[in-house]
């Protein structure tokens, strides 16, 4: 199984911390998923900051004869996920 090996850095903003999370969320394309959150305060302020990570969630099988021609099946920005021996 392979993925794309990219991911985008989101940011936002709000004085209140349950809603960071949904904005961040909402800047999330469909096809991909939210795979990293966090929060910082602003210092003399009552406003947060939400950092975000998001990812494609395609995946693909791809199948070759040994692990150096598996490899090599990878394409440039894809990353190897599993290995399956069959």
């Amino acid at each position: 199984m392979i993925r794309p090996a990219t991911s985008t850095d989101i940011t936002a903003g709000s004085h209140v911390q349950a809603e960071l999370r949904e904005a961040l969320e909402a800047q999330v394309p469909a096809g991909h998923q939210l795979t990293d959150a966090r929060v910082e305060m602003v210092k003399r302020s009552t406003e947060l900051i939400g950092h975000g990570r998001y990812r494609s969630t395609e995946v693909r099988e791809i199948e070759a004869d040994d692990r150096d021609a598996l490899d090599a099946l990878v394409p440039d920005g894809w990353q190897l996920l599993s290995v399956r021996i069959v």
